[in-house]
């Protein structure tokens, strides 16, 4: 019996475990409400020079408001159907970067390949 009631403790402090800005991937960042692939990426760029210590401290970083702190400090996340769209939306993203900077490496290859032939 003391065994069941430990692991049911266990599995809801996982439930509502809190997400650790300095240490949390970009995809968990973004499971809360209000934090998209943009402000993810802000975070981490923010915390490669600075220790995040408590929300208060994403004041620091433009574009973090009173609602999207108090998101955090609530942990306040997304569903999981809005968690997943995100992580859709950022892949998209991802592969359309890619896309972008081959077709410049392309651009860039043709030029050199260009001036060589003169």
């Amino acid at each position: 019996m003391k065994k069941i009631i430990v692991l049911l403790m266990l599995s809801v402090s996982f439930i509502f475990a809190a997400v650790n800005l300095q240490t949390a991937s970009k995809n968990e960042l973004m499971s809360i409400k209000g934090i998209g692939p943009v402000k993810a990426e802000q975070i981490i760029k923010y915390r490669k020079s600075n220790k995040i210590k408590s929300a208060d401290d994403l004041k620091n970083i433009k574009g973090f408001g009173p609602g999207i702190i108090s998101n955090v400090k609530g942990n306040k996340t997304v569903s999981k159907v809005k968690m997943a769209e995100k992580r859709k939306t950022s892949k998209i993203e991802d592969k359309r970067k890619s896309q972008i900077s081959k077709a410049k490496k392309s651009k860039a290859a043709k030029k050199k390949e260009d001036i060589l032939t003169k």
